[in-house]
């Protein structure tokens, strides 16, 4: 079964693929999903019959449009499913904490930009395509493919951080996309970073201290500040910091 829709016909995804999508995203009574695409309204259901979710849908061909907002009412979720006759490129979905999504390539690509933008944090789970060298966090194989990506904050550039090893501290970091990497400068010390890691807008790396101890660095990234904590050999320190560039 096959509806057409503005560069897209809609093809149904299976039951069970829909509950991992969502299990994937870890939907729960505090989300609001957007489905973009939503066809008859099925994900968009299943996130507020199945996790207490609030959802909305956004499909370009009325008829399925009306179709799913029956098939909300239909489930007993209308009053937790919204359903949006509209264009995914031109309607505003920025406050959703998990997106959902069934579309092609190459219109993947296209709403990657602004997918990029949203929070830190935000969700994306993207039934059988991909989006591009943008690699996902998570994919799924059966009973079908589908791909997990968080939303990464912007951290690529200098920081300058108090508290690291009892010193100041300048931290630069190289960021393509949620892939990062860089040094940490402590006094006349470059030190290379150890198994950074970025998922949201949180921040973690490791180091290796003038007294050769294993420490690692925690930190929540937002509005150009860091803060959180150092730890190592029993030792806790909090540490802050901004963007210096």
């Amino acid at each position: 079964m096959g509806q057409d829709g503005k560069d897209v016909i809609w093809i149904p995804t299976g039951n069970d693929l829909v509950r991992n999508m969502l299990e994937m995203a870890k939907v729960g009574s505090s989300d609001l999903v957007y489905d973009l695409g939503a066809g008859d309204g099925k994900i968009a259901i299943a996130a507020a019959r199945e996790f207490g979710a609030t959802s909305v849908g956004i499909e370009f061909n009325g008829e399925m449009a009306a179709l799913a907002k029956r098939n909300a009412e239909r489930a007993g979720v209308g009053k937790r499913v919204q359903i949006i006759h509209g264009d995914i490129f031109k309607e505003d979905f920025s406050q959703a904490s998990v997106v959902t999504m069934y579309l092609l390539p190459e219109l993947n690509l296209k709403l990657r930009p602004t997918l990029l933008k949203m929070k830190p944090g935000t969700r994306l789970v993207s039934h059988a395509f991909d989006m591009g060298d943008w690699e996902p966090d998570q994919t799924i194989r059966e009973p079908g493919t589908a791909y997990l990506w968080i939303v990464p904050a912007e951290v690529g550039g200098y920081w300058q951080l108090d508290r690291v090893d009892g010193e100041k501290a300048r931290l630069y970091l190289v960021q393509r996309y949620q892939k990062v990497g860089g040094t940490l400068m402590i006094g006349k010390r470059n030190l290379p970073l150890m198994n950074p890691h970025l998922e949201g807008n949180q921040l973690t790396f490791s180091f290796i201290d003038r007294k050769q101890v294993y420490r690692t660095v925690q930190l929540i990234i937002k509005d150009g500040n860091a803060k959180g904590e150092e730890k190592g050999h029993g030792i806790l320190n909090e540490v802050t910091g901004r963007r210096v560039n």
